[in-house]
């Protein structure tokens, strides 16, 4: 199930025991990880955006996805949403079909990445729309100087409104002229933004989906694009921001579908009440982008059958530190036929 956004509603009691987590983690960075130093990397990140900073290694690069190596992009969060930086190779343990597998690669650096932004232009957005500019406005805010970006808008079909550009104004620009109006063909738009990728730059891709309901004028079902998503090496993070009372079926399943089509890619989806909360949303989303470890491993040739192999990646941290975090990973792939 997605994971409710709440920032603004923590408890005294909580707020205590996560800056507690922070201390915690700092000090295990500093003394348990013998070639990490706590240290800035280029300009100093507020509290509110990570916890442990560390100066990362460069030189790996991004490992790209072939028929030798699998890349799974690792996001480690705290409490709140915040990425925990700073760790090594051997706090990871990488399992596919719940067999251990040996790490070929690691990479913690901030690489640039290819983004798509799929926007719901429907009807229902009419009073949102001011808000879903401010997000993605937010969102950009945090890019990588090289990273590109296009955009797809969706109502009654989707439209690609802006190619790939490193101009991230270009994307905001797009947006000014949008006039909410028909359904919602979510998923046609879904499906599209994983065909457009093909075209990416980047070995390191993601989707920014914004949208305020489920599908209800899609000519892909949700079975051809649940096995798009599956089969594309593209990160997935939604942002649904819904009305308190859902008046149709499509609107009930529409946080279910945003958390499935996620989650399988190692990405999230967020469950917003109120759409004002949503621009922080997405700022907090752009700076997990920037917060991603990267492993790849070589799978054994004899599974080159085709099928849908699950990983699994665990922490290897001391057990009180555990609970307090979570791990979204990309959760399998398709293997390449022999």
């Amino acid at each position: 199930m997605s994971r409710a956004v709440w920032f603004s509603r923590l408890s005294l009691c909580l707020v205590v025991s996560l800056i507690s987590l922070a201390f915690s983690l700092e000090s295990f960075a500093q003394t348990s990880l013998g070639d990490v130093h706590i240290a800035p990397r280029g300009l100093p990140l507020s509290g509110e955006e990570s916890v442990a900073v560390a100066r990362m290694p460069v030189g790996l690069g991004v490992i790209h996805s072939s028929v030798d190596l699998v890349m799974v992009p690792v996001t480690i969060t705290d409490g709140m949403n915040r990425p925990v930086v700073g760790l090594g190779e051997n706090n990871f343990q990488l399992f596919e079909n719940k067999k251990p597998q040996q790490i070929r690669h690691f990479s913690i650096e901030d690489s640039p990445v290819s983004i798509g932004i799929i926007m719901d232009a429907s009807g229902s957005m009419t009073q949102k729309i001011e808000r879903a500019r401010e997000a993605v406005h937010q969102f950009c805010e945090t890019a990588n100087p090289q990273d590109e970006f296009f955009m797809i808008t969706f109502s009654n079909a989707p439209q690609l409104v802006a190619d790939f550009t490193d101009r991230p104004e270009e994307i905001e620009s797009a947006l000014i002229g949008i006039q909410p109006k028909g359904q919602t063909s979510l998923l046609d738009a879904i499906y599209m933004g994983i065909r457009k990728m093909k075209d990416a730059r980047y070995a390191r891709r993601a989707l920014l989906i914004l949208s305020d309901g489920g599908d209800n004028h899609s000519r892909y079902s949700e079975r051809d694009v649940k096995r798009a998503v599956k089969e594309a090496d593209v990160l997935i993070y939604a942002v649904g921001t819904y009305d308190s009372h859902f008046t149709t079926r499509e609107e009930i399943l529409g946080p279910e579908l945003l958390s499935e089509v996620s989650e399988v890619t190692g990405g999230e989806a967020y469950t917003l009440s109120n759409v004002g909360e949503m621009p922080a949303v997405t700022r907090a989303i752009g700076n997990l982008l920037r917060h991603q470890y990267v492993i790849a491993y070589r799978p054994p040739t004899k599974q080159r059958d085709g099928k849908w192999h699950k990983i699994n990646v665990k922490l290897l941290l001391p057990k009180k530190l555990r609970p307090f975090l979570r791990v979204d990973a990309r959760t399998g792939y398709y293997a390449g036929a022999e």
